[in-house]
């Protein structure tokens, strides 16, 4: 419905700002904690089993905390390196959701004429499609933010704006360079359906059990919404936890000059060199910052799409 689509446009892009303002020091943390520019503590730890059977100390390096890191930005660079990237986070909110819920209702429509109606196949290829139509159109954007979000320099010392920065990258590593953690991106949108799947999962379940309890109106109230809202945090949840790995990854190949250059080299080196935990530093602020955010985005939307007479498909 365009005019559900433009509603929620307007809606999510007062939202999406405000919401971009208060959780920007948790995308700075999380994007800090990802990058291999982390400084990490070494540690000394007794490993066992030589041949005399002695104990070796041996160093080994832990990963900072987010308190740890937190700390860290405001003595060297200031609170308002917090904020780094909030400009194009800002730009690009408003048009991103507008693409994604504009390609999955579309979507949604074609796939439901291919495939069962409703279907978690649906669910899952309609969102898998927004998210790659979405990713593709606006990854300059997100790049040049991450690039602001992982510039490190001390008080006093003068920072790019997402201006200069996107000069910077197209004079040294050309239009090519605005792509970089595209393919991470797209190996992202499994979360993106997994999340969908689930939360359309949930909604079935919900409804079902709505008109099937006695002496219920068909109309949606509070509390309706309110469990709308508990199932996207709880698809959230899930399938930011499963597919992860592939944030950190991404961060580290829009990383400057670095060695990361493919994505299944990035996710080789950072297994072999830092270990499997290393694909969860960041996880916590993420959790933090997308769960309640989706929860509200998804909620909001299925309550534009009743007031405006549409059933949610």
């Amino acid at each position: 419905c365009p005019q559900a689509l433009l509603t929620c446009t307007h809606i999510f892009a007062c939202g999406g700002t405000v919401g971009a303002i208060m959780t920007c020091p948790l995308e700075v943390l999380k994007t800090r904690l990802q990058s291999s520019g982390l400084t990490l503590r070494p540690v000394f730890q007794v490993q066992l089993g030589t041949f005399n059977g002695a104990g070796v100390i041996r160093p080994g390096p832990v990963t900072p905390g987010l308190l740890q890191v937190l700390r860290s930005i405001l003595e060297k660079e200031g609170p308002k390196s917090l904020f780094r990237g909030l400009g194009p986070n800002l730009v690009g909110v408003a048009p991103s959701r507008a693409i994604y819920f504009a390609a999955y209702s579309k979507s949604k429509e074609t796939f439901n004429g291919i495939f069962v109606p409703n279907s978690g196949i649906v669910h899952m290829s309609s969102a898998g499609f927004a998210a790659f139509v979405t990713n593709s159109l606006m990854n300059p954007i997100w790049m040049v933010k991450t690039r602001m979000q992982l510039e490190r320099k001390a008080h006093g010392e003068k920072k790019m704006n997402a201006l200069q920065c996107a000069r910077y990258v197209y004079k040294t590593e050309g239009m090519r360079g605005f792509y970089r953690g595209l393919t991470a991106s797209y190996a992202g949108i499994s979360e993106t359906m997994i999340c969908f799947l689930i939360y359309e999962t949930l909604k079935k379940y919900l409804a079902q059990s709505r008109f099937t309890t006695p002496d219920t109106d068909t109309e949606k109230g509070a509390s309706d919404f309110l469990g709308l809202m508990v199932a996207a945090a709880f698809a959230k949840g899930c399938a930011s936890c499963i597919a992860y790995p592939h944030e950190v990854i991404r961060t580290r190949l829009r990383e400057e000059g670095s060695k990361y250059k493919y994505f299944f080299q990035t996710a080789r080196l950072v297994a072999v060199e830092e270990g499997y935990a290393a694909f969860y530093r960041g996880l916590i602020p993420q959790l933090i910052r997308q769960i309640p955010n989706t929860a509200i985005v998804l909620s909001t939307y299925e309550l534009i799409v009743h007031l405006l007479g549409e059933p949610s498909k």
